[in-house]
């Protein structure tokens, strides 16, 4: 992915945004990892168990008519799993100590969320795009060929080389 850098860089802004966070994830909605900062967790579950979850709450919100997902909280003894949708073909899913505060939580992660939305959906859009040669530089007419004038032929005065002879 080309935008792998801006996504780490933002996922460790997050960080340091928010001091609670134990991990950040970028992921497809298919469930592969595109960006992790999960020390201890293992990052390919933790993307997959985010696709299953993401599955049953876009489901959820469409059959009770809440519209479109925006995000998923769960509450463990130990802390929070949020999951948030980062543009068309991503989610952000971030681990978060009990003590975290759960509206700062919500703020930093919806705007990180938007912004890494923005990077992969970016780089999606232009590795579909096709592989244009690059323009050419605007094109300059040809130089003509400019040629000295002939001198006028002048008659020589050499006899001509070819002579008749008298018989």
């Amino acid at each position: 992915m080309a935008a792998e850098a801006e996504v780490m860089d933002e996922l460790r802004r997050l960080r340091a945004r928010v001091p609670q966070l134990t991990g950040a994830l970028a992921a497809s909605v298919d469930g592969l990892v595109l960006v992790q900062d999960t020390p201890g967790v293992e990052p390919e579950t933790i993307a997959a168990l985010t696709a299953t979850a993401l599955s049953v709450a876009v489901r959820m919100a469409d059959a009770t008519g809440q519209g479109d997902f925006r995000e998923l909280l769960v509450r463990g003894v130990y802390g929070y799993v949020a999951t948030y949708a980062a543009g068309s073909t991503a989610v952000l899913t971030l681990l978060a100590q009990d003590r975290v505060n759960v509206g700062r939580l919500h703020l930093e992660g919806r705007r990180a969320g938007a912004r890494i939305g923005e990077l992969v959906d970016a780089a999606a859009e232009q590795a579909d795009r096709p592989a244009v040669a690059p323009a050419p530089a605007a094109l300059a007419p040809m130089p003509t060929r400019t040629r000295t004038p002939r001198a006028p032929r002048t008659p020589s005065t050499t006899p001509n080389a070819r002579t008749t002879t008298e018989n």
